[in-house]
């Protein structure tokens, strides 16, 4: 049998395994996935599968789903994930907006919240601004806890109500499991996704375009005193490309994001790419025009300078033929498999942008002789794709 994830025996991968098993839960969705099943799509034998799933279920990461027929004895016991057994905050930090999302463990957003941000206001300001957020969803979630719970309390159920084993909330043993009123579940971390550069690797961010002060500022460290909770940060792109890889998207692709900026978040090899020094993907300002009009970074000709000019004057046309300009340089250089389309510039008119880079990687695809590669509109977020730097690693990506 070819197994390209398979699992290792060896107790010093035991963080590993339990990772491989997370994921085929969270794959397996509500249907839920049996012990044997497990064993073979990991290559783990089933006395390590099944202290695994032991130990998931003792922590409330797991939970019975029911049965299924088996070919011969007794039926198989069916495990699910449980989705609300812990969360991550997912904050996209723009130039003028912030959002941010609570993610269950299946990545379901549970709740959002938007505020305006100035991210010129200074570094103090934008941390206050970020941990009231985050804050704010997370007692959103304690009152809807209090809220069951009161509800739980008010007293025995009507006559006609279904109680016993089969009752909702009770497991196959008749055994009532927590629920989320009667301990809250875990905020596992805040990822923040924001304009680069930066230091993925220590939270630290670099000279933002247009934003000079917060040069060296360190962000995850401060997050993290504030909140009391692991941070991870990122820049925008990648975190939308690994929450676009996560959920699916398959091979090499790049992801442009054009919003308040332009920048590019890279998969290669079903992995996101950041560079030895996180500066990957800084796509916006690659110089496609010489001596062209100035930019925020500080060259002149630069792909994000152009196409925001031609998005402030209206000529979305323009835009969208500078942006497959652009794209067509990332193809020939990193030959990936697709290209997506993002950023709310985009999304404002999707048809046109689409329209236009299409237009231009065709052209380039009949010059070469190659086949042209697809552009699509992305349909991920960034601040879901910030709680995925906290949730990935969970379920087995080290490129989170």
């Amino acid at each position: 049998m070819n197994r390209t994830n398979g699992g290792a025996n060896l107790p010093a991968l035991r963080s590993h395994n339990t990772a491989l098993v997370l994921d085929l839960l969270r794959g397996a969705g509500a249907g839920g996935i049996s012990r044997l099943e497990l064993a073979e799509r990991t290559g783990l034998t089933p006395q390590a599968v099944s202290k695994i799933t032991a130990r998931l279920r003792g922590a409330g990461l797991a939970a019975e789903a029911g049965h299924r027929a088996s070919t011969g004895g007794k039926p198989r016991t069916v495990l699910r994930l449980v989705p609300g057994a812990g969360h991550a905050v997912g904050v996209h930090l723009d130039r003028d907006a912030l959002r941010t999302v609570l993610v269950d463990l299946a990545g379901a957003v549970v709740a959002e919240r938007h505020a305006a941000l100035d991210l010129g206001a200074g570094a103090q300001a934008v941390v206050a601004v970020v941990a009231g957020e985050v804050e704010g969803l997370m007692e959103g979630l304690l009152e809807e806890a209090g809220g069951e719970r009161a509800a739980e309390d008010a007293g025995p159920p009507e006559a006609g109500a279904t109680t016993g084993p089969s009752a909702p909330g009770a497991d196959d043993e008749g055994t009532a499991p927590h629920s989320a009123a009667d301990s809250l579940p875990s905020l596992l971390g805040v990822g923040v996704a924001l304009p680069g550069p930066l230091d993925h690797t220590r939270g630290v961010l670099h000279r933002v375009t247009g934003f000079p002060e917060w040069d060296g500022f360190p962000l995850r460290d401060a997050l993290a005193r504030r909140l009391g909770v692991p941070v991870v940060v990122d820049k925008d792109t990648n975190a939308a490309a690994l929450g676009l890889a996560v959920a699916g998207e398959r091979g090499s692709f790049a992801y442009l994001h054009l919003g308040t900026g332009l920048g590019a978040g890279l998969v290669i090899g079903g992995a996101v790419h950041r560079g030895a020094r996180t500066a990957a993907g800084e796509f916006g300002h690659q110089v496609v025009q010489l001596d062209g009009p100035p930019c925020g970074c500080g060259d002149r000709g630069c792909v994000e300078a152009l196409c925001l000019a031609a998005v402030a004057r209206g000529d979305l046309t323009e835009a969208a033929r500078v942006l497959g300009i652009a794209a067509g340089n990332l193809v020939a250089l990193l030959d990936i498999d697709l290209v997506l389309l993002g950023g709310r510039t985009v999304t404002t008119a999707p048809d046109a942008f689409l329209r236009g880079v299409e237009a231009v990687l065709d052209e380039r695809a009949r010059r070469t002789g190659e086949e042209p590669v697809p552009v699509r509109t992305a349909t991920g977020e960034v601040a879901e794709g910030a709680a995925q730097l906290v949730l990935a690693p969970l379920f087995g990506r080290s490129d989170a």
